[in-house]
C-alpha cells in the first residue's frame, strides 16, 4: 500500500457507479489515506493484527475500504453475504467470532438480531455528512508498518462456502494467497498501470474482492465497481470508462444474450477479452455469446478454497486453437494450470489417471488456502492425498504445445448415480441447452424407486408453445437413452447461488411425482 501511495498518487482507483447510475470517483492517495483513517478508527474499537471484522456490506467503495483497512492492519476480513437468510449470517458471525462488524444502515438489524456479542460500527456515506466518515476524519492515518513486520502468514480473508447443503464452512486465506494470486492473474492477462478492469460481481466472494480489486491495485490499475449488474449499461459503461478486461460468471453471459445489446457492443472498443469462471459454462452458451458479441471468453477455473483461478485458458491461442479447445472436445477448457500452482487428475485413492480418464481435479501451490475455519475433519478430507480435492470431476488432454488443457464434468456431489453408471451433469446440460424451445436449462438427479436416480431436466422455455415432447425427443437423439432426460420441468428461472453457480440439489424435490414411474426407451 505504501508503494502505491508512493507512485500512483492521484491516479484513478475506483469509479463506482451506484443504483442510480450516479459516478463518482476515488484515487490512490485519497483512498489509501482513508484506508488507514479507518484503520484507527478499527483500532479505537479494539481490532488489533489477527483479530477478525466481520462485513456486512454489498458493491460499494466502502467495502472496498474496509478490506484494505483491515489488511492494512493485519487483521481479518470476513464479508457476509447478505442475500443469505439470517439463520446463516447469524451462524456464520457466531463461528467466526468478529472483534467488530462494519455494517451498512440497512443490514444493522439483521446484524443485531443475530445476536453477536460485539461492537457494530454502521458503514454508510449515501447522505449528506454522514456519521461514519465524520468519524473516519477524526482519526489520524495509521502509521505505516515497520518494514521488518512480515504479514504474508496472516490470516486476511474467510469466505465462506455457499454449498447447498449442510453448515457453510470458512475458507482461510492468507495475504500471501492474495499477493501470489493477484500477480499470476496480472501477469496472465497483461494487467498494467494502463490497465482499467469493471467489477460487475459482488464483492463478498473472492471473484469480485480479488480479481477485480486486489489484482488490480497490486498492479496500480483502476476498477470500474458496479452497484449491480445491468446487461442495458454493461457495453455503454466499459465504452464510456474505457474498460479493458471484466469479470463475469456463465450466468451473465446468458443474461446479456437474452438483453441483445448488441448495437452497444461496437462502441466498446476498449475491450479485449472477458474473464469468465465459478460457474458451469456450456460450448453452446460460450459459441453463441463470442459469435454474438464478437468477444473473446477466456475461460478459467478456481474456488475459494484456491483464493479464486488456479487454471486459465492462455490469452494468446490462435483462433483455430481457441475454437479447438473450447467447442471441440465436448467442453469448454478451463485452461492450463497458472504457474502459482500445480494441477492434477486423481481417482478416489489419490492416483493419478490417465489423460483422458475421468477423476477429481486436485490443485496443490502457494494459492491454496491455509484451511476451513476451525473445522478439523473437513481439512482432513480435503488434503487427505497431500493436494486439495476440489470434489469437482474433470479430465485433462495434452496440447500439442506440450500444456495440459483441463476440462470440467461437474461437481462429484451433484454427478447422477442412475443403476450404478456415474452421469456427468455439465454433459447433459450441452444438449438440454441446444434444444429447440430451450432459452436455459439444467438437468437433476432425482429420487427413483427402481434406479436410484433418474435424470430430469429443469427449462426456461422460449415461449408457452414449447412442449415437453420435442424436448425430450432432441435429447433422446443426441444421448443415449440412461443419460437423457426423462421428464421436464418448465420454469421462470433457474436456481442459482449468488456467484452464479447451479443448485441442482435444492430442486430434487420437484421430481418427486415421477420416483415410480418407469421410463421405456
Amino acid at each position: 500500500m505504501r508503494h502505491r501511495d508512493a507512485t500512483c498518487l492521484e491516479q484513478p482507483w475506483i469509479i463506482y457507479y451506484d443504483d442510480k447510475g450516479i459516478r463518482t470517483s476515488w484515487s490512490y492517495s485519497v483512498f489509501i489515506d482513508v484506508s488507514r483513517c479507518l484503520a484507527t478508527l478499527l483500532t479505537q474499537h479494539g481490532v488489533e493484527r489477527g483479530h477478525r471484522v466481520a462485513i456486512a456490506s454489498h458493491n460499494h467503495p466502502d467495502t472496498i475500504l474496509a478490506y484494505f483497512a483491515c489488511w492494512y492492519l493485519g487483521a481479518c476480513a470476513v464479508p457476509l453475504n447478505m442475500t443469505e437468510d439470517d439463520q446463516r449470517i447469524g451462524y456464520i458471525l457466531e463461528q467466526c467470532s468478529p472483534t467488530v462488524v462494519l455494517s451498512r444502515t440497512d443490514y444493522v438489524e439483521r446484524v443485531l438480531a443475530s445476536g453477536v456479542d460485539t461492537s457494530i460500527i454502521v458503514m454508510d456515506n449515501d447522505h449528506d455528512d454522514p456519521e461514519f466518515y465524520r468519524a473516519i476524519r477524526s482519526c489520524e492515518p495509521a502509521p505505516w508498518p515497520d518494514d521488518s513486520l512480515d504479514m504474508r502468514w496472516d490470516d486476511c480473508l474467510i469466505v465462506y462456502t455457499s454449498g447447498t447443503t449442510g453448515k457453510p464452512k470458512g475458507v482461510v486465506l492468507l495475504q500471501q494467497n492474495l499477493f501470489v494470486d493477484g500477480e499470476m492473474i496480472n501477469a496472465w492477462h497483461g494487467i498494467d498501470q494502463s490497465t482499467r478492469m469493471m467489477c460487475v460481481l459482488p464483492v463478498h466472494h473472492v471473484n469480485g474482492a480479488l480479481v477485480t480489486h486486489a489484482t488490480p491495485f497490486i498492479a496500480g490499475a483502476s476498477v470500474v465497481l458496479q452497484r449491480k449488474f445491468s446487461p442495458s449499461k454493461f457495453f455503454t459503461t466499459i465504452a464510456a470508462e474505457q474498460v479493458h478486461i471484466v469479470s463475469v460468471v456463465p450466468t451473465l453471459l446468458a443474461v446479456l444474450l437474452e438483453a441483445n445489446v448488441v448495437e452497444h457492443r461496437a462502441a466498446a472498443t476498449s475491450l479485449r477479452h472477458i474473464i469468465c469462471g465459478a460457474g458451469p459454462l456450456t460450448c453452446e452458451l460460450a459459441e453463441r455469446f463470442t459469435s454474438t458479441y464478437a468477444t473473446r471468453i477466456v475461460h478459467g477455473y478456481g474456488l475459494s478454497e484456491t483464493t479464486c483461478y488456479s487454471s486459465f485458458l492462455p490469452v494468446d491461442l490462435s483462433e483455430s486453437d481457441y475454437r479447438h479447445w473450447m467447442y471441440d472436445v465436448g467442453f469448454p477448457s478451463i485452461g492450463t494450470d497458472v504457474p502459482c500452482n500445480e494441477m492434477a487428475i486423481h481417482d478416489a485413492e489419490g492416483n493419478a489417471v490417465a489423460d483422458g480418464d475421468r477423476g477429481e481435479i486436485v490443485i496443490r501451490g502457494a494459492n491454496v488456502m491455509r484451511g476451513y475455519d476451525n473445522n478439523e475433519r473437513a481439512n482432513a478430507e480435503a488434503f487427505a492425498f497431500g493436494w486439495f480435492r476440489s470434489g469437482d470431476e474433470g479430465f485433462r488432454v495434452l496440447g500439442s504445445d506440450g500444456r495440459h488443457y483441463y476440462f470440467i464434468t461437474g461437481r462429484l456431489k451433484e454427478l447422477i448415480i442412475r443403476g450404478g453408471v456415474n452421469l456427468a451433469p455439465l454433459e447433459i446440460d450441452e444438449v438440454i441447452s441446444r434444444a429447440p424451445g430451450v432459452k436455459a436449462g439444467i438437468c437433476v438427479g432425482f429420487e427413483h424407486t427402481m434406479y436410484g436416480e433418474e435424470v430430469g431436466a429443469l427449462v426456461i422455455p422460449t415461449g408457452p408453445d414449447v412442449g415437453e415432447d420435442e424436448v425430450l425427443a432432441y435429447c433422446r437423439k443426441h444421448l443415449p437413452f440412461h443419460k437423457a432426460p426423462k421428464v421436464v420441468v418448465f420454469t421462470d428461472a433457474l436456481p442459482v447461488t449468488s456467484t452464479g453457480k447451479y443448485q441442482r440439489n435444492s430442486i430434487k424435490h420437484i421430481f418427486a411425482p415421477w420416483k415410480d414411474i418407469q421410463f421405456r426407451g
